[in-house]
């Protein structure tokens, strides 16, 4: 049975696809019959309409298809040609510019040629579609495409055949393909979207608090999602003190929280955490009794709906494609889903991106950090990790952002980055300095500087006064241990 179109009268082409349809409607018809086409519905549809239509179509879809989407190898020249069109005169190319682009290239064939010519002739057949089914449909195509080659790109890493990726790259391929849509937003319109903005402006962010009453007032209340926030210190410092005491702290307020260390093992994190938790120091946990150690876990347990999971990965092995995966394995294993992920600490992870690479460490570390904060972003939460000062930074009193060791790159990342400052004075007082070196969520010169508490024995940060020392600080009603006391008696106060 032959089908006719209604308009021109004309036979339809029932061998018709998505592909050639995307083509006709991202050149300008220059065919004679097509112009013939186009003419008999002109007298039905306003000419502008018809352009406008293509003109619209082309600049909404063109970005997010690409080459490989299309199998024919014809189609692939022709989409070739309109890219490189568009992307030097941002305009839609005609029929007559695509074959005399395709004519001066030297790596087709005359068969290729002739096949093309016969497709070009098959656009010829004009018709009208309607353009939002056009649009959801080049989506869904899109998408399609994208998937496929994502589950034939992971056969290739599953089978070893990769030389530049591995299998643990899989999920973020899957993901990327999983995630292709058209985003319809092209931008902020500031005089017609007021009424949005002024509704943001007013809109209760997400956020993760501290427990330190400074830092919640330069963060505005704490640490929003899709963010990467870094420690900067000298070697011994404070770095993991302080992710750690974060950490802690966030599992007691309810939140899941996932710890990643590259440098320390697994029980060396979390027995500085149970210093933190059971308020003892770190070097009278081994003597601790178990039914006193039971209790203490078992109380914290009571008090908290939320999870602490640390994971350790070797030095310098795990980039942000492990995290990813590590992220989809506890969801599926134990329905964990992080509210705040810790990396301890940026320098000493890998790079997806340069993975075997030799490139400079600017380059690196700042890879590195832009993997993290989309993985952030990917995951809708705040990370946590740090990073070294410099030699001449090590000793200084005043530590600013060109003290970042290896990459400068890496404070253009973060969103927010702070020093811990140590000397030995403030180690008399008890007291570590805090130093605001760039901050996107406040004004960074307000409390450019402040002092909090540290007890490294229960590896605990604490609020403090600025003027005063922190040895006047209450203790808790936890006994104080001496050396001279037997191994029970130490825990003789604890209630059980």
């Amino acid at each position: 049975m032959e089908l006719k179109d209604g308009v021109t009268g004309d036979s339809f082409d029932t061998n018709e696809n998505i592909e050639s349809v995307i083509l006709r409607h991202l050149r300008v018809p220059g065919y004679q019959d097509d112009l013939d086409d186009f003419n008999k519905v002109a007298k039905h549809i306003p000419i502008k309409t018809v352009w406008n239509g293509y003109d619209e179509y082309f600049r909404l879809v063109l970005p997010f298809i690409k080459t490989e989407y299309f199998i024919e190898p014809v189609e692939r020249i022709i989409f070739e040609e309109i890219s490189n069109f568009v992307e030097l005169y941002n305009k839609v190319p005609s029929d007559e510019v695509i074959i005399i682009a395709v004519k001066s290239r030297t790596d087709i064939t005359e068969e290729l040629f002739q096949q093309f010519a016969v497709y070009m002739k098959r656009l010829a057949n004009f018709g009208v579609v309607h353009l939002e089914w056009l649009i959801d449909k080049t989506e869904e195509w899109c998408r399609d495409r994208a998937i496929y080659l994502a589950l034939m790109e992971s056969i290739k890493l599953a089978d070893g055949k990769d030389d530049k990726k591995n299998a643990d790259a899989i999920p973020s391929i899957l993901q990327d393909a999983l995630a292709v849509s058209f985003d319809d937003k092209i931008g902020h319109d500031y005089l017609e979207e007021s009424a949005e903005r002024y509704e943001y402006y007013h809109r209760d962010e997400e956020k993760l608090p501290f427990d330190l009453e400074k830092f919640n007032i330069i963060t505005k209340g704490g640490l929003p999602n899709k963010t990467l926030n870094i420690a900067l210190a000298g070697t011994g410092v404070g770095k993991s003190l302080f992710m750690c005491h974060m950490a802690s702290a966030c599992l007691t307020q309810g939140s899941n929280v996932l710890y990643i260390t590259c440098e320390m093992a697994e029980e060396k994190i979390a027995e500085r955490i149970d210093a933190n938790l059971l308020n003892v120091n770190i070097r009278d946990i081994p003597e601790l009794p178990q039914v006193l150690y039971n209790s203490k876990v078992n109380e914290i347990a009571r008090k908290t709906q939320g999870k602490l999971i640390i994971k350790e990965y070797p030095t310098a092995s795990a980039h942000a494609g492990h995290f990813g995966g590590l992220l989809q394995e506890l969801k599926l294993k134990k329905s964990f889903e992080p509210d705040i992920i810790f990396v301890d600490y940026l320098n000493i992870c890998a790079s997806a991106r340069y993975k075997g690479a030799v490139v400079n460490s600017y380059t690196y570390i700042k890879a590195i950090a832009e993997e993290l904060r989309g993985l952030a972003v990917t995951c809708n939460l705040p990370i946590v990790s740090a990073t070294q000062t410099t030699r001449s930074g090590f000793g200084s009193s005043d530590p600013d952002l060109t003290d970042t060791s290896e990459s400068f790159g890496l404070p253009a990342t973060a969103d927010l980055m702070f020093a811990l400052i140590s000397t030995e004075e403030l180690e008399s007082q008890g007291r570590i300095m805090v130093k605001q070196l760039k901050n996107r969520y406040n004004d960074p010169t307000s409390n450019r500087k402040f002092m909090v508490g540290i007890d490294r024995g229960k590896m605990r940060l604490f609020d403090v006064a600025d003027s005063t020392s922190v040895m006047d600080e209450k203790e808790e009603d936890i006994p104080q241990f001496k050396e001279s006391q037997n191994r029970l008696s130490k825990f003789a106060e604890w209630n059980v």
